[in-house]
């Protein structure tokens, strides 16, 4: 996805809550937001929003010397998520389509993302989505969620590769990793992390606490940044991403990174961003589970 001039205000206001999380003075704030400012003039709007987001968190922490700024955050993420791992396994396991019940419960998941809205009720959005329990959703009929096209993949792939967001969500991608496993056998599944601090993306210890290396093998990205910029990945994991039969890529920032992708993925993410939104064609807050090959219904109007 390209930049749009609507994601330059969204630009100052991240670089601002990460300058204030890694306890700036005013005077350092202002800094950092000069400097973005410079970083602008140079910036491509052909160029995806996760290439601007790596030189923010760049500038924050050279300037802050704050290596990682999130990481309470991420902390606090994990042990929150662990604590509802025995609920979310139980509502799985009593839904009339587990995997179907998995596949939502990882995407809404994806509400822990502190990058989007770092005042975010983490708490009272969960509790929200989790007591939805009449709620039936026949989200399989809509374009933006391809259920059964991702079944007929997921049955068809041996090797999958499982590209992870924040930490805390790594939580719920282990619950749909083991109905993967479970639907769906002799599947050999690689799930990817950051390699250094960017945001509260998932870092491999973030995968090993919440115990993702049990449903798969953990392998690094290569990056610091807040979505998949293939220019920059590490060989070892480029030469995995071209040679899996499937890959599955969570959150916004990897849709924005990976959305013009050459290769087939399937995007799992809720639309947080109303840029995002729009250029999916749905609603804030919708779940989506989009593939790369399929046409999108835009919008007619302009940004």
């Amino acid at each position: 996805m390209k930049t749009y001039l609507d994601c330059i205000p969204c630009f100052f206001k991240q670089a601002l809550d990460a300058a204030r999380i890694a306890g700036a003075s005013q005077r350092t704030q202002k800094r950092i937001l000069s400097e973005l400012a410079k970083a602008l003039t140079k910036f491509s709007l052909n160029s995806s929003p996760p290439e601007m987001g790596r030189v923010i968190y760049g500038l924050v922490r050279k300037i802050t010397k704050e290596n990682d700024p999130y990481k309470k955050i991420k902390d606090k993420s994990n042990r929150f998520a662990l604590g509802l791992y025995d609920k979310l396994k139980k509502k799985v396991s009593t839904a009339g389509d587990s995997f179907l019940m998995a596949l939502e419960l990882a995407i809404a998941g994806n509400i822990i993302d502190y990058g989007v809205k770092n005042s975010l009720n983490v708490d009272k959005e969960l509790k929200r989505i989790l007591n939805e329990e009449d709620k039936t959703i026949r989200k399989e009929k809509k374009t933006n969620f391809l259920y059964f096209e991702f079944k007929r993949s997921l049955k068809n792939a041996r090797t999958i590769l499982y590209l992870a967001d924040n930490a805390g969500e790594t939580v719920f991608d282990r619950i749909l990793l083991q109905e993967i496993k479970r639907h769906y056998n002799n599947k050999r599944i690689f799930y990817a992390v950051k390699e250094k601090p960017i945001i509260n993306d998932a870092l491999a210890k973030d995968a090993y606490i919440c115990g993702i290396d049990k449903e798969a093998e953990i392998i690094s990205s290569g990056l610091d940044a807040p979505g998949t910029i293939l220019s920059l990945c590490s060989r070892e994991f480029l030469k995995i991403y071209n040679s899996v039969d499937m890959v599955i890529s969570k959150g916004q920032g990897n849709f924005e990174a990976l959305s013009k992708a050459k290769r087939p993925i399937f995007f799992l993410f809720m639309a947080k961003c109303p840029v995002v939104a729009k250029d999916v064609g749905c609603n804030m807050g919708d779940i989506i589970l989009f593939h790369n090959t399929k046409k999108r219904h835009k919008s007619k109007k302009g940004r």
